[in-house]
């Protein structure tokens, strides 16, 4: 098996700086884990909460700290250095190497969805962004790791696409995407949700933009190469 991860990011139309941060983090007992984090607003007051949510929650993972005490942790932290009037989301995707298996925590108020061949699963319970709320905890689930998973998390800009120009995102739709287009590299498929949504705000996001999608698929490499790639415009 291996492990794809795709991210594809906008910020929000005639502001420089995007709100979201994601950063990638490997586990120190094997596998990695994708950490985003939408700070409150948009701008550069968004991103510097984003970063630093983003950051403290990479470091814990580093440091062997498992997903759910990560989550609660960066929420006490953030509440008591903004002393609960900032907020932020925190959605960590992992693949645990050494217990065989997929996490998802979840601090946010848009869905997260994972798809396989013949099902697909949208975790939408209520739960609260870290920072605000004096007591906060994640929602997790836990999944076996299997070949054909996707799980695809994302900042509300995607969730609120199109609602200027009377548009509104469909999950169906982007589930359909993903089904269609499963043999494409995982960075192309995450770019091409990206861009369903973007032509719904008309090329003009209303808001920062942010898709994460991890996939684990089959490897006939019989070499282990790991590779990485960035693309920044500037």
């Amino acid at each position: 098996m291996k492990i794809e991860i795709g991210i594809a990011k906008s910020s929000k139309y005639g502001v420089s700086k995007s709100g979201d941060t994601v950063e990638v983090v490997e586990r120190p007992q094997g596998g990695f884990s994708v950490v985003l984090a939408d700070g409150q607003g948009s701008g550069r007051k968004a991103k510097i909460i984003s970063n630093l949510v983003a950051n403290r929650a990479a470091s814990l993972i580093g440091d062997g700290a498992r997903d759910g005490a990560v989550g609660r942790a960066v929420h006490d932290y953030l509440y008591t250095l903004r002393r609960g009037k900032v907020s932020s989301t925190l959605n960590i995707l992992s693949v645990d190497l050494d217990t065989d298996s997929m996490v998802i925590s979840r601090n946010s108020n848009t869905p997260i969805i994972l798809i396989e061949e013949e099902k697909e699963v949208i975790f939408d319970k209520k739960v609260r962004s870290i920072g605000f709320h004096k007591e906060v905890k994640p929602a997790i689930q836990e999944l076996d790791l299997k070949e054909g998973l996707k799980i695809l998390a994302f900042s509300d800009g995607i969730m609120h696409a199109g609602r200027k120009f009377g548009e509104q995102v469909s999950l169906k739709e982007i589930i359909k995407i993903c089904k269609e287009e499963a043999d494409l590299f995982t960075q192309s498929l995450a770019r091409k949700i990206l861009g369903y949504t973007l032509d719904l705000d008309q090329g003009r996001p209303q808001d920062d933009m942010t898709v994460v999608l991890l996939s684990i698929k089959e490897s006939q490499e019989s070499q282990k190469i790991r590779e990485y790639s960035l693309s920044l415009p500037i």
